[in-house]
């Protein structure tokens, strides 16, 4: 990594991708961030550059503000970066002039002029300029005319990052500093020059080292003592800390931090240390004499000495979330899938997780096969054809866990899979999540089943981070953050077992197509979160059953969807989404005529005639459905999340917006979106 520390001194560079913060503490949130940044412009052949501020714009625009503390100083930043393998790290120089751009100088004249970005990743609050007026907004609004796309961090990861700061902050002060290396993900760090003290501690068998921090806003943490660590030149030495104002000495020296190494006894007055804390042994305290005082500090150093022999030993004794997780791959005549996909499977199941094939009635020799080369993985022979909807329900029905993954038959998964989601339910309130679908056939693509998340417009029309109806976008780290989404994919669907039958799991008459969609916007209103976690990967042949552009398909997508919202959404949007819903399926007809597919629009007329037909199994569905999912409630209705106000057709169709980008963060205007209503 390369550190900047003057604008007018930056080379060119390559494709950089960009992303602007104070980043302090550089913790496990911001680390996530920085690997994305790092992914994002390998796979675009550019360089990562992160750019921050040195002093901290707090300190400069609110001056008579004593209250700023800082976890990390720029040296640290620095070395936490380079750790985090970003190319470039551009320490700006912060003062009043440079506050004082307009929002259009800013851009132009210091991200576009100096740093000439590919794209700018950056969270949805993000405000810069003068008087903070600039937004992501603006910013994006910029982008086409210079030449860069604007990637915005959405709310729940900004918010987890800050949130995650101000947890470091609390902990520190309240000498939690095994809270704080937790969420740090590394021991707190203090780094200042050993200046000359009162020398009472060697006139009891302790010697101490005061250490003067570097930095003035440098956070210290709570009184009290200390098992640390000290970096001393090339050494690294064992040693307690003390930070308070010694009251049983009563100097009125006010705050100070004193270092005791262990085994040590060189001069070091004027050297520079590094002290990483690892346990907080006790709180500061009086004592009546220097005896008490010897007394207590040997017990110290035994504690601290013991604490320091087993530096890991709490990480070790956490308890792992391990849920009881049963891996289910429904087949139909898929003995080739089976063959090339679930021995990778099998392979990745941790000792709590079995793999179990339901079999759909295949008629290929696909259970022969299973016998004689997988006899360990559980079959169950479903007595016909349910179809994927109905053949799941029946099947999880013979199946007791506490974790579902339904898993289609034609996907490859990667290593850590299973590893990564599970222990997110822990959490009592995720439904169901999804992992990265990426395409098998070209895997730096999505896939279309899913992509990374899925979401849903103000129709019920269903799209995807990374695929827009059938366009799919290359994988380039833009949708890497976990994603709290409108529906989990099918193609590789973790759920909560209980929470599957507590709903009447997927609508049987489905058969293919949308059933996932509608079971997770049942756990939505029953306060579920559904979540996309894309550290969890595989690749999805897709199409192996039912090919994508077939009018069978077609059929099963206007039907089910059509269904689906009937289903889940309120009487009043019901009153004119019908008609609506309606026009723009005829205008599909009409594309489709336009393209020559007249079985197409064949498809669209009958899932038409079928839903108005079956009106009266819908309207008690809908009935029973709601008495479920409110007997299965745990908290308010979550439905607002991950759907967009917006039409994706018109998004699509109209405005020509093939990424995922484009429709959550460009609006159609009102005035167009007024017509389609």
């Amino acid at each position: 990594m390369t550190t900047h520390y003057q604008l007018s001194d930056l080379p060119r560079f390559r494709r950089a991708v960009v992303t602007i913060g104070s980043f302090d503490g550089v913790h496990r949130g911001h680390q996530s961030l920085l690997a994305r940044i790092r992914r994002l412009a390998e796979r675009r052949g550019g360089e990562s550059v992160m750019i921050t501020f040195d002093p901290h714009p707090r300190s400069v625009l609110r001056p008579e503000d004593d209250s700023l503390r800082l976890l990390t100083t720029t040296p640290e930043k620095i070395a936490c970066c380079e750790e985090a393998g970003i190319d470039h790290l551009v320490v700006v120089p912060f003062n009043i002039e440079f506050s004082q751009q307009t929002p259009e100088e800013y851009i132009e004249n210091f991200l576009v002029r100096h740093f000439h970005p590919d794209r700018i990743v950056i969270g949805y609050d993000h405000r810069f300029g003068k008087d903070r007026m600039g937004d992501v907004a603006y910013l994006d609004h910029l982008g086409q005319e210079h030449g860069y796309e604007v990637i915005e961090i959405d709310a729940q990861e900004v918010n987890d990052i800050t949130v995650s700061s101000t947890k470091i902050r609390k902990a520190l002060l309240a000498g939690e500093v095994s809270v704080a290396a937790e969420l740090l993900g590394r021991p707190y760090e203090l780094t200042g020059r050993v200046i000359e003290g009162q020398k009472i501690g060697r006139t009891i068998g302790f010697p101490t080292a005061n250490l003067e921090p570097f930095h003035r806003l440098k956070l210290i943490p709570a009184n009290g003592i200390y098992a640390v660590h000290a970096r001393w030149k090339n050494q690294v030495l064992g040693g307690m800390l003390y930070i308070g104002d010694r009251p049983s000495l009563n100097d009125g020296r006010g705050i100070t931090v004193e270092l005791n190494l262990f085994d040590f006894n060189e001069d070091i007055y004027g050297d520079t240390i590094t002290v990483t804390f690892h346990d907080h042994l006790r709180g500061d305290m009086e004592l009546s004499s220097l005896d008490e005082l010897k007394a207590q500090l040997s017990l110290d150093e035994a504690a601290a000495k013991a604490a320091l022999a087993v530096p890991q030993k709490k990480e070790k004794d956490k308890e792992i979330y391990a849920p009881d997780t049963a891996v289910v791959i429904l087949n139909y005549n898929g003995r080739n899938y089976l063959e090339k996909y679930l021995p990778g499977v099998v392979e990745s199941l941790p000792p709590h997780a079995r793999a179990i094939v339901a079999d759909n009635l295949s008629t290929d020799d696909s259970i022969a096969w299973l016998r004689e080369h997988y006899p360990e993985v559980e079959c169950i022979e479903l007595p016909e054809n349910y179809g994927f909807a109905n053949g799941y329900n029946m099947a999880m029905m013979q199946v007791k866990a506490e974790v579902y993954v339904l898993l289609n038959s034609d996907v490859r998964v990667s290593p850590n899979w299973l590893e990564v989601i599970l222990p997110l339910f822990k959490k009592e309130d995720i439904g169901a999540v999804q992992p990265k679908i990426l395409s098998e056939a070209n895997p730096e693509v999505f896939e279309y089943a899913g992509a990374a998340g899925g979401y849903i417009d103000y129709l019920g029309y269903p799209f995807c981070r990374g695929r827009i109806f059938h366009h799919t976008e290359r994988d380039e780290g833009q949708y890497d953050g976990r994603k709290e989404i409108f529906w989990a994919s099918g193609a590789a669907f973790f759920c909560r077992a209980d929470l599957f039958h507590a709903l009447g799991g997927f609508e049987p008459e489905y058969f293919a197509h949308a059933e996932e969609i509608d079971l997770c916007w049942r756990m939505k209103r029953a306060g579920y979160r559904i979540l996309a976690e894309p550290a969890s990967v595989v690749y999805h042949v897709g199409g192996g059953t039912l090919n994508y552009n077939t009018p069978r398909k077609t059929y099963l997508n206007f039907r089910n969807t059509l269904t689906t919202s009937f289903k889940n959404e309120p009487i009043a949007r019901l009153i004119w989404w019908l008609p609506v819903r309606l026009v723009l399926d005829g205008l599909a007809g009409l594309l489709f005529l336009s393209q020559g597919n007249v079985a197409h629009i064949t498809s669209i007329l009958k899932a038409h005639l079928h839903f108005y037909g079956h009106l009266g199994l819908w309207i008690g569905r809908r009935k029973e459905r709601r008495e479920q999912l409110e007997a299965a409630r745990i908290g308010k209705d979550r439905t607002a999340i991950g759907r967009v106000a917006d039409s994706v057709i018109l998004h699509y169709y109209l405005l020509g917006h093939r990424r995922f980008a484009e429709i959550v963060n460009k609006q159609v205007p009102t005035e167009v979106q007024e017509v389609v209503k």
